[in-house]
C-alpha cells in the first residue's frame, strides 16, 4: 500500500508497505531505499535485506512470494518499473510507461502494471507484454486484485467509476470473463483468497463487505462492517484456508470475519434467551421492507482487533506464525501490529507484540496492558495528519513537502530538505525530459528472471542485464537488439504508448 499521501509519524521515512503473496514476508519502502522482513517469529521482525540510498525514495516494492525477485517503483521516477535480484544486488531489466505506476501486482506466471487508465499484463519469465487493457475507467487509487493461484490467475479491476463493477480477466488465457455488479458505490477494495475462487470487495461507503464465487460472480456472503457510520477500507485478505476475512479502514477496529454457511448456523439449537430473540426477528422479517431484510440477513465480525491510533493508512494479513493464526496489521506510524486470533471463540483479538518497520525500536506488548497505555508509552510520538503529505502516485495529489521536514534514516544521517514536487510538476518533469529503454537478449533476461525465482544462491546465469520497452512487444516487433525511446503526447493528457527506432 502506497503510503506517502497522508501525514503520519513524522519521524518515520516509510512511503510503502505490503505482505507478500502467501504472507511469509513483508516489504517497505523508505524515503532512503527498502527492506524485506520475514514473518516467521513474533517476537523478532528479522530482516531479510535491506538496500539504503539517499537517491531511492522507493513507492512500490513487491516480491515474489520467497524468491529473490523483487519489483520497484520509486518517486523520482514513477513511470519507470525496475526488476531486481535483490540478493545479487543486480537489475534483471526496466520497463518505462506513458503514465505514473499506480500498483504492481505478481504471481508465478505474471506480472500486471497498474496505470490510471490501462494495465499491462507481462509474462513474468521473459517480461514480454502479452496484452494491454486500454482505455479503463479512472482508477487514480490503482485497485485491482491478482489471483495468485496457476490454473486460476484471475485479475480484477474496477468497471466503472461511479458504480462498484468488478471486470474479471483471465490473465492465463487472455480473455474477459464476466463483470459483477458488487456495490451501489464505487470500489474501495477487493482481494481474491488463494484457490482464486472466491472475490471479497467493499465500497467507498465501507459499511458491506461481500464475497463473491469466481468466475460465475455469484454472491456468497454478504457482511456488515458497522452500521453507525461509514469507513474508508483500506485493505481486505483471506486467511489461507479462506475460512476468515479480515478487513482494515481509517477506523480504530480492524473487523475479521468467519466464511461458514449460514443454513448450518441456523441450524444450531439456539442458545439463550438473545437466540430466541434474534429468531423471532429473522421470522417478522418477512413482512418488513426488503432494506431491512438484508440488513438482518448480513453476518456480523467474529473478531475485531484495536489500532493503538485510528485514522491511518494500514494493511492487514491473516497469517500462520509458529503454527499460530496472527492478524497483522501494518501502519502509516511505521509498525507492525501482532494479534493474536481465537480462531474457535473469535472476540477480542490481543496485541502480542509491535515491532517498528524502520528497525528503530522494539516495544512489547505488556500481560493486561492496554492498546492505549502502550500507544502513550512509544519510543516517538504519533500523529494522524501532517500539514504536507509527500507525492503519491496511487492517489494523484498535489500534496507536497516542505523544506523543512527532514527525516533521519536508519544511518543517523538526516535527509536533506525535500523540494516542493505535486502530481502535475512530476509528470511535466518527465514530459520534458524523456524515458529511454534499451531492450537487449530476451533470453538473458528470462534466465535472470528463473534464477531470480527459484531463489538460487549459485552464480548459474551471468548475462547482462537487459531493459526492455513493453510497447515494442505489445505491437509485435521482435527484433531483439532495437534501440526504442518512449516519447510522450503532449496534446493528450493520457497517451497511448508509442515508440520510435533510433
Amino acid at each position: 500500500m502506497n503510503l506517502a499521501s497522508e501525514g503520519g509519524d513524522p519521524n518515520s521515512h516509510l512511503l510503502f508497505v505490503n505482505f507478500n503473496q502467501d504472507c511469509t514476508s513483508l516489504a517497505a519502502g523508505t524515503k532512503t531505499g527498502y527492506r524485506l522482513f520475514s514473518l516467521s517469529s513474533v517476537d523478532k521482525l528479522e530482516n531479510i535485506y535491506e538496500n539504503v540510498s539517499e537517491n531511492e525514495d522507493i513507492c512500490v516494492v513487491e516480491r515474489l512470494f520467497s524468491s529473490s525477485l523483487v519489483a520497484l517503483v520509486s518517486l523520482s521516477s514513477p513511470r519507470k518499473l525496475k526488476v531486481c535480484h535483490f540478493k545479487k544486488g543486480t537489475e534483471i531489466c526496466n520497463y518505462s510507461y506513458s503514465n505514473t505506476i499506480l500498483a504492481v501486482k505478481l504471481n508465478r506466471l505474471r506480472l500486471i502494471v497498474c496505470l490510471e487508465e490501462s494495465l499491462y499484463i507481462h509474462n513474468i519469465r521473459d517480461m514480454k507484454v502479452l496484452h494491454t487493457i486500454r482505455d479503463t475507467p479512472p482508477n487514480r487509487e490503482g485497485l485491482c486484485a491478482l489471483s495468485i493461484h496457476n490454473d486460476n490467475c484471475y485479475l480484477a479491476y474496477p468497471g466503472s467509476s461511479q458504480v462498484g463493477e468488478v471486470q474479471i480477466f483471465d490473465t492465463a488465457n487472455l480473455r474477459a470473463i464476466t463483470m459483477i455488479p458488487a456495490h451501489d458505490n464505487p470500489l474501495a477494495a477487493m482481494a481474491f483468497n488463494s484457490q482464486g475462487v472466491r472475490l471479497a470487495t467493499a465500497s467507498e461507503k465501507g459499511t458491506v463487505i461481500r464475497v463473491f464465487s469466481i468466475p460465475d460472480g455469484q454472491k456468497l456472503f454478504e457482511f456488515r462492517r458497522g452500521v453507525k457510520r461509514c469507513a474508508r477500507i483500506y485493505s481486505m485478505t483471506f486467511s489461507a484456508d479462506s475460512l476468515f476475512l479480515a478487513c482494515s479502514s481509517n477506523t480504530e477496529t480492524v473487523h475479521v470475519f468467519k466464511l461458514e454457511d449460514h443454513k448450518e448456523k441456523s441450524s444450531e439449537d439456539p442458545q439463550g434467551w438473545m437466540g430466541y430473540f434474534g429468531n423471532a426477528l429473522k421470522t417478522s422479517a418477512t413482512y418488513l421492507p426488503s432494506q431491512v431484510t438484508e440488513v438482518f440477513k448480513q453476518g456480523r465480525d467474529f473478531a475485531v482487533a484495536r489500532l493503538p491510533c485510528p485514522g491511518l493508512k494500514n494493511v492487514c494479513a491473516l497469517a500462520t506464525i509458529q503454527k499460530m493464526p496472527r492478524l497483522l496489521v501494518a501502519a502509516q506510524d511505521g509498525y507492525l501490529y501482532i494479534y493474536n486470533i481465537d480462531p474457535l471463540e473469535g472476540g477480542e483479538c490481543t496485541l502480542l507484540k509491535q515491532h517498528r518497520l524502520d528497525g528503530l525500536q522494539e516495544t512489547s506488548a505488556p500481560e493486561g496492558a492496554s492498546v492505549a497505555a502502550m500507544s502513550a508509552g512509544r519510543d516517538q510520538p504519533l500523529t494522524s495528519g501532517g500539514s504536507g503529505g509527500h507525492y503519491s502516485p496511487g492517489l494523484g495529489r498535489a500534496g507536497h513537502v516542505t523544506s523543512g521536514d527532514t527525516a533521519t534514516p536508519p544511518s543517523g544521517k538526516p535527509l536533506p530538505p525535500s523540494p516542493h514536487l505535486t502530481y502535475a510538476s512530476i509528470l511535466r518533469r518527465d514530459r520534458q525530459a524523456g524515458e529511454a529503454c534499451v531492450d537487449d537478449d530476451d533470453e538473458s533476461t528470462a534466465c535472470t528472471i528463473e534464477e531470480a525465482m527459484c531463489d538460487a544462491d549459485d552464480d548459474c546465469c551471468q548475462e547482462p542485464l537487459t531493459r526492455q520497452d513493453p510497447e515494442k512487444v505489445d505491437s509485435g516487433d521482435t527484433a531483439a537488439h532495437a534501440v526504442e525511446a518512449i516519447r510522450l503526447d503532449d496534446d493528450n493528457e493520457f497517451p497511448p504508448m508509442t515508440h520510435k527506432n533510433d
